[in-house]
């Protein structure tokens, strides 16, 4: 890599659009993300893509089995995706989306309360790693003397949380 680059940081209105992501059964990972999270289909290729959205984008998920059709997932000790992570807008409806899990009977592998975000940690059917989560208000984020995020990893209230529920139907 050139030494000599400019490094300024990247415009802040740059956002990550979407994940595409390599299944080995496209129906199963549709139950996932379509049935479980709520995502909707917005196009699909037959039985080998689909491409799904939050509230009408053209896609923030895509899905396929081109190269990966009955295939496992990598082995842990490999490089890849760590995970991918669902940004919600507000506490409850990660409530809600916490709710749609543990109906679905997936198991959480982790519930953290970082200070900025409060997050959910799951696996998809193809064992990617799947973060749901909100951001706290800006102004409520944890500092440093310095001025610098002091974010931590604390354990999640579950039972708090899910209680956001009750929020969304008021």
């Amino acid at each position: 890599m050139q030494e000599n680059l400019t490094r300024r940081p990247i415009d802040s209105g740059v956002r990550i659009g979407h994940v595409h992501l390599k299944v080995a059964k496209l129906e199963r990972a549709l139950v996932f993300y379509r049935d479980v999270l709520g995502f909707e289909v917005m196009q699909r290729m037959g039985r080998q893509a689909a491409f799904l959205s939050a509230g009408g984008y053209h896609h923030h998920i895509g899905l396929n089995t081109w190269e990966s059709a009955g295939g496992a997932p990598p082995p842990p000790g490999t490089t890849g995706l760590y995970h991918l992570a669902i940004l919600y807008p507000t506490r409850a409806l990660l409530a809600d989306a916490l709710r749609r899990v543990l109906e679905a009977g997936i198991e959480l592998e982790g519930a953290s309360d970082h200070g900025v975000s409060e997050a959910l940690y799951l696996r998809d059917p193809d064992e990617n790693g799947v973060e749901l989560y909100w951001d706290r208000p800006k102004e409520q984020w944890p500092r440093a003397s310095g001025g610098t995020i002091a974010m931590f990893t604390h354990p999640l209230d579950l039972e708090g949380l899910l209680k956001q529920v009750n929020d969304l139907n008021r």
